[in-house]
């Protein structure tokens, strides 16, 4: 099958979702083409299954803002006629699915049905959907679709209790390819970031205030008090310029490592002991998955879909938003003990073991596939 994926080519869950979902596909015979504003960060090679093409702007002095939805809607005509693409899949309700629609139109007018499923990842519902000016927008995209999921069952809730849709809203969740852990890296370099007495606590994020940074802060500024321990912050983000005054404030700076953005993200993992991920909302939870599979336990809030992916108990610990106390009390109960850490260490890769991409991508050809056989049933 010839697929069209559109998603947002950086670092965020949607678009690295995205991205290995289209190579994984393409590993399984079908032929992929990305379209978006550049190369996905996760895209690091192309091949006869794997195609991107980008989507220009052009800079008119007429408009305040460059009308990406036109330039992206047009791209999908001229790409879905060129390749004779059978399937368009839209990761975002906005920009990419309203744009999806303007390209179904202008196609049908040439006589060339094209299904579109389209994948909710949580921003454009929780954040971006609820604002009142994109409402009706989101509302009828995701109306418009022939096929939408939602990464969680917690998204999808969300959505039915937000928006008056009309059709079903299927779960695929997010996943993780195990096969890329399989091996453990000789070069972990632990020693660069840590001495051998201390353990390592990570965060990686967009460093946005749904992330709660300050309280990644607060809750390793009281593990360290009894804990020797580093923290490495993986991300950049608005909330950062105020994260590195917070660590001055409480003089933990020099156990604080910010490290920006990172393409290496599992050799990072390799040599952590915890992950803090205390956010506000998470649709899915992906950093705290990509962690799992790397054999760290994860302290996290229990919000959102968090709470279908860390198991209490078994992979980590959940704690209400903000309490900040438990979960420096949860993360200082895995950490002070080696044989305990160790339990939630070979926990946390079973239970990521759960989202294999592998489990998951046959769902979506299943959801390919239908969606294909009944790509007339409208005409």
């Amino acid at each position: 099958m010839k697929i069209a994926i559109v998603c947002y080519p950086t670092f965020g869950g949607s678009g690295v979702v995205a991205t290995e979902l289209g190579i994984a596909l393409a590993n399984r015979g079908h032929e992929i083409h990305f379209i978006t504003y550049k190369q996905p960060v996760r895209l690091e090679l192309l091949s006869n299954k794997i195609f991107f093409h980008e989507v220009h702007v052009p800079e008119y002095p007429l408009f305040h803002y460059q009308p990406y939805e036109l330039a992206l809607s047009s791209k999908l005509v001229d790409t879905i006629k060129l390749h004779k693409i059978d399937l368009l899949h839209v990761h975002y309700a906005i920009p990419h699915a309203y744009a999806g629609y303007m390209a179904k139109k202008m196609l049908e007018e040439e006589g060339i049905y094209v299904p579109m499923i389209t994948t909710l990842h949580g921003t454009d519902i929780t954040l971006v959907g609820k604002h009142p000016f994109y409402k009706p927008a989101v509302t009828f995209s995701i109306n418009q679709s022939d096929v939408v999921t939602s990464v969680s069952e917690s998204l999808k809730k969300g959505t039915l209790d937000t928006f008056d849709i009309k059709g079903e809203i299927e779960v695929i969740p997010n996943f993780i390819d195990a096969k890329k852990y399989s091996t453990s890296f000789t070069d972990c370099q632990r020693s660069n970031m840590a001495t051998e007495g201390e353990r390592i606590v990570t965060h990686i994020s967009n460093f946005r205030k749904v992330k709660r940074i300050p309280d990644v802060i607060k809750i390793f500024s009281k593990i360290q008090l009894q804990i020797p321990s580093k923290l490495i912050m993986v991300g950049e983000g608005p909330e950062k310029e105020g994260a590195e005054r917070l660590c001055e404030e409480l003089g933990i700076a020099d156990k604080v490592i910010f490290l920006g953005n990172s393409n290496e993200i599992d050799k990072i993992l390799c040599f952590s002991d915890l992950f803090l991920l205390p956010s506000e909302s998470e649709s899915f939870g992906l950093a705290a998955l990509e962690a799992m599979i790397n054999k760290v336990p994860v302290i996290s809030s229990n919000a959102g879909g968090i709470p279908e992916v860390n198991t209490e108990g078994v992979s980590g610990f959940l704690s209400d938003v903000g309490d900040i106390n438990d979960m420096a009390a949860k993360a200082i109960t895995i950490l002070k003990n080696d044989s305990v850490l160790e339990r939630f260490k070979l926990n946390a890769l079973k239970e990521a073991q759960r989202f294999d991409i592998q489990k998951v991508v046959p769902l979506y050809e299943e959801v390919y596939e239908r969606a294909y056989k009944g790509r007339f049933k409208n005409v």
